[in-house]
């Protein structure tokens, strides 16, 4: 069947995570972590570049699934002449070591199936030696990695690849247990499927149990946290955007990044959605997260980070893969961890200041560390840069980048008023001044009544959505309103958003891409702002409906195909379906915090 993203569903376990495709094949899995070489690689590339099916062996009739209730266990049923049966898949929370887990289980009739595993490392590329142990345990090394595969059923090589035939009745459970384990290692102890699979539901559905949001859409909005859990690497509380790279933009599309980062930008909309819906622990690991990567020079601080904080992460390509239906060219490493923005400044301000307002245990160095980030935003907040988007273009004064050097020095401001922090506020104060009057003199167009996305051009941004959402003007401005009504008129497509016009804006890039999920979440939240909470709940509503069936958000959505397009599933969307909800729910959720923050005393927690 055709390979679309939206056939895909997502497990992991903190740490690593695979794609589950809906006939029964696992096309892409990181191992030992997110951003390692995957030992699966087809869904860039051909099944030669790694798979692993289960599926009947007379072909399906009828194909359903869905996640367990509050989990991250995945139920696939497939019917036929023969009878039925169900494929669970899941990762237990890791140990010491990584497990795949396959359940076949027998649910009515006598169904033969088959399994094809072609295992691959390094992206595809490299074919592991194979071996069987005494006691029946199949072995995989190439270089330093170790697969090892535990099952009753009969398997057997053939043409590089393992396989094998076996008849499932009813009642009947057939595992197949993949365990990850470095070469050099023993290898992994073997586990049992079922009390496995016991312990990871009661682990998800105690976590789950912890949200505190109770407004409607609730379904969506527990699936978008256990989803943002999903992307946490638990040994650091860094959430990477996304478990996969060069999901392409647009079909057949070069806009094909390596999302298995963790992006600045991210950061204090990651933070309120966390706290908003209860997760003060994990709101407080994200904190831990983007204090540790970004300590040393402020001069270094850069937009995106390895899961561990790694900061050197060069961008190359892999030309044995064919790509994502033929997109290219498939990338590794992203470029740009090397680029100057000036909003990641102000992200992280305000990220500091919403923590303190929400009564996360303090961390006395953030202090220190927050007045020498503003002390270089000083003497920079004046120069071009690339952007929220990493334009690969020339370098530009955005406007969204120089709003995001205000929301640095306010919320600063605001820290040292509310709190007693020490810092040189009458200067602050005069610099705010100073880069506000500069915005709203060179960043609006007064022909067209709105921001524009740099100054002295013409063209419009998405990212201008966010000028009353960090509380820059109020979204009754004249300004806002006529940003928000041009930005309508110029970016929808289809009742969704693009970032920008690709196809006018010098970004130095192919032009085409589908409409941006985040922005589109971004302009209910302006609605509910300016009181046009129908509204809000008519876009939020379509929105929901481009989640695949089991509730997984893609990038981007490609409205001339609908299709989900992008890197999947993406942290920022789920990130912002969370927001939203909160923010529909009522006045005091992220947006209201934000565009207008708490007086000294008050708390996300009150």
């Amino acid at each position: 069947m055709p390979c679309r993203i939206e056939d895909y569903a997502l497990i992991g376990d903190c740490e690593t995570a695979a794609l589950c495709k809906i006939d029964g094949s696992i096309d892409w899995l990181c191992w030992p972590r997110f951003d390692s070489g995957a030992c699966f690689a087809s869904l860039l590339g051909t099944p030669d570049n790694g798979r692993w099916k289960l599926a009947p062996a007379a072909g399906a009739e009828r194909v359903a699934r869905r996640y367990r209730d509050k989990t991250l266990i995945l139920e696939t049923d497939f019917e036929n002449q023969e009878g039925a049966i169900t494929l669970v898949d899941f990762m237990p929370l890791r140990g010491q070591h990584s497990h795949l887990v396959r359940l076949v289980r027998g649910k009515r009739g006598r169904v033969r199936v088959s399994m094809e595993l072609t295992l691959r490392f390094d992206y595809g590329r490299s074919v592991p030696w194979v071996t069987r142990l005494e006691d029946g345990t199949m072995r995989a090394i190439a270089g330093p990695d170790m697969i090892a595969l535990r099952t009753p059923a009969p398997v057997q090589g053939e043409n590089l690849t393992t396989t094998s035939e076996f008849t499932v009745g009813e009642g009947e459970t057939v595992p197949f247990v993949l365990s990850y384990g470095a070469s050099y290692g023993p290898v992994p102890p073997a586990i049992d499927g079922e009390r496995a699979l016991e312990q990871t539901e009661g682990y998800w559905h105690k976590w789950a149990d912890r949200c505190s949001y109770r407004g409607p859409w609730s379904d969506a909005v527990c699936r978008s946290l256990i989803t943002l859990k999903a992307l946490t690497y638990l040994p650091t509380g860094g959430i990477v955007a996304a478990p996969t790279t060069s999901l392409p933009e647009k079909p057949q599309g070069a806009r094909n990044w390596d999302y298995r980062f963790c992006w600045l930008r991210d950061a204090t909309f990651t933070l309120l959605a966390l706290m908003h819906a209860g997760y003060y622990h994990e709101a407080e690991e994200w904190q831990n997260w983007l204090l540790r990567a970004i300590a040393g020079s402020p001069s270094q601080v850069q937009t995106i980070y390895g899961v561990a904080g790694e900061r050197y992460l060069p961008e190359w390509e892999l030309p044995w893969l064919t790509g994502y239906q033929g997109a290219l060219p498939v990338r590794a490493g992203n470029a740009a961890f090397s680029q100057q923005q000036l909003d990641i400044y102000g992200e992280l301000a305000d990220a500091l200041y919403q923590a303190r307002k929400g009564k996360l245990p303090k961390n006395e160095p953030a202090i220190e560390l927050q007045r020498m980030l503003l002390e270089h935003l000083e003497s920079i907040w004046q120069e071009p840069d690339r952007g929220i988007w990493e334009v690969r273009g020339p370098t530009r004064h955005f406007t969204h980048s120089k709003v995001m050097a205000w929301v640095a020095f306010d919320r600063i401001i605001r820290s040292a008023e509310a709190f007693g922090l020490k810092a040189p506020v009458e200067r602050w104060r005069t610099v705010r001044s100073q880069i506000h009057h500069d915005v709203c003199q060179k960043g609006f167009d007064p022909d067209l009544g709105s921001f524009v996305q740099s100054y002295g051009s013409k063209n419009l941004d998405a990212s201008l959505l966010l000028i009353p959402l960090v509380g820059f003007l109020p979204p009754s401005d004249r300004r806002v309103r006529g940003t928000i009504e041009r930005i309508e008129r110029e970016l929808l497509c289809g009742g969704l958003l693009q970032r920008y016009n690709t196809g006018t804006a010098a970004d130095g890039l192919p032009p085409g891409e589908g409409v941006f999920l985040a922005c589109s979440f971004w302009l209910a939240d302006n609605y509910v702002l300016q009181g046009r909470t129908p509204e809000a709940e008519k876009l939020f509503q379509k929105l929901l409906a481009l989640r695949n069936d089991v509730g997984l958000l893609a990038e981007e959505y490609y409205p001339d195909t609908n299709r989900l397009m992008g890197n999947f599933p993406q942290a920022f969307s789920h990130v912002a379906l969370i927001n939203t909800a909160l923010n529909i729910r009522g006045q005091h959720g992220p947006a209201g915090q934000r565009s207008k923050p708490v007086a000294s005393g008050e708390s996300v927690r009150d």
